[in-house]
């Protein structure tokens, strides 16, 4: 039976920057509002890591809720020594304001599977509070 997953204390992840996007050919017309955040995971731990997938949830104002799971994090899966850190960028699109949070998985340098959470932000439309 393989072991549940654990939280490795020491790897985060920050939000470093959020921006956001109203309209536009590449959005769908029934969610035009994009954000695109910036997020940085950093390995503070003893331990080499390797992230493998993610999970994002996001609650919508209107009641509804997405869940987005699947293999690798931008096409890539980091590997992240003691000390080391993994950055990119990616967007959610919504037609209302919303709540973003979710976990990288992954494995550490022994196969134990582990995760790291990415603390929960806001998307908030300009002007709709």
């Amino acid at each position: 039976m393989n072991p549940a997953p654990f939280e490795l204390p020491g790897l985060r992840v920050e939000l470093d920057k959020l921006v956001y996007r109203h309209g536009g050919e590449q959005l769908p017309p029934d969610r035009p509002h994009a954000f695109i955040y910036y997020l940085t995971i950093t390995n503070d731990s003893p331990r080499t890591v390797t992230l493998l997938g993610r999970k994002w949830v996001v609650e919508h104002a209107d009641g509804t809720q997405l869940v987005v799971e699947g293999d690798k994090i931008v096409g890539e899966t980091p590997r992240l020594a003691p000390g080391g850190n993994f950055s990119y960028n990616s967007y959610h699109v919504t037609a209302c304001n919303a709540r973003a949070h979710g976990s990288f998985h992954g494995l550490d340098e022994d196969r134990r599977r582990i995760f790291v959470r990415i603390p929960a932000f806001e998307l908030t439309i300009p002007g709709s509070a």
